[in-house]
């Protein structure tokens, strides 16, 4: 059994995919064994409550980075997490903290990366005339949306769309791509090379890769 560390910033809408994937076998032989947020308001840590999950505050405010690091790693040892995944978790995370946790941290973003890293990318896809969008499920590393990419999803950009009904659309593929990934990451199918992740067909599968 995979054990899973949320982290959540605010509503935490990929966090309730994957707990429902879980919930709904799509992601077999995983458990999500805490919910971590930054925020006592979040409401991702209202609906982790609500589901029965183990479920932290940990504050951030006036902390400096490497130490509020420190105690989420803290607490993620503790519960023995396999693969820590980012829901809406709006902290950059430090250098020291990945380094915990090697090719064993994923992120969304909604955007087709390496274009439109950062925030509102909905909305630069927008202003820079895009036809295709989408988001992209990566490992974490020490650069901003940087790692090795997993899974993407394209989205159509109409000419309709302003950043509010492409954001909407993004969503419901993030939802889809964020289950994906996290079964390519558990089942240990693959290797990067390079920038690359490559699947392979003749591998074990069931592990994580350290």
């Amino acid at each position: 059994m995979h054990n899973l560390g949320i982290l959540v910033s605010g509503r935490g809408s990929n966090f309730v995919a994957i707990a429902d994937s879980i919930d709904a076998g799509r992601i077999a032989d995983a458990r999500i064994a805490v919910v971590i947020s930054n925020k006592a308001d979040a409401a991702g840590i209202a609906t982790a409550r609500q589901r029965g999950l183990n479920a932290l505050v940990i504050p951030s405010k006036g902390k400096p980075r490497e130490e509020h690091d420190r105690e989420i790693a803290s607490a993620l040892k503790q519960h023995t997490v396999d693969l820590v995944c980012l829901a809406g978790y709006m902290r950059l995370l430090s250098p020291w903290f990945v380094q915990q946790f090697p090719r064993r941290i994923l992120n969304i973003h909604p955007s087709l990366l390496p274009a439109f890293p950062g925030l509102e990318a909905q909305e630069q896809a927008c202003v820079y005339g895009v036809k295709v969008s989408g988001c992209s499920v990566h490992f974490v590393d020490e650069e901003l949306d940087h790692g090795a990419i997993v899974v993407q999803k394209t989205v159509p950009v109409l000419d309709t769309d302003d950043e509010h009904t492409l954001a909407a659309r993004i969503l419901e593929q993030e939802h889809i791509a964020y289950t994906e990934a996290i079964r390519i990451v558990l089942g240990g199918n693959y290797e990067v090379r390079g920038r690359r992740l490559a699947k392979l067909s003749q591998k074990a599968e069931g592990r994580v890769q350290k």
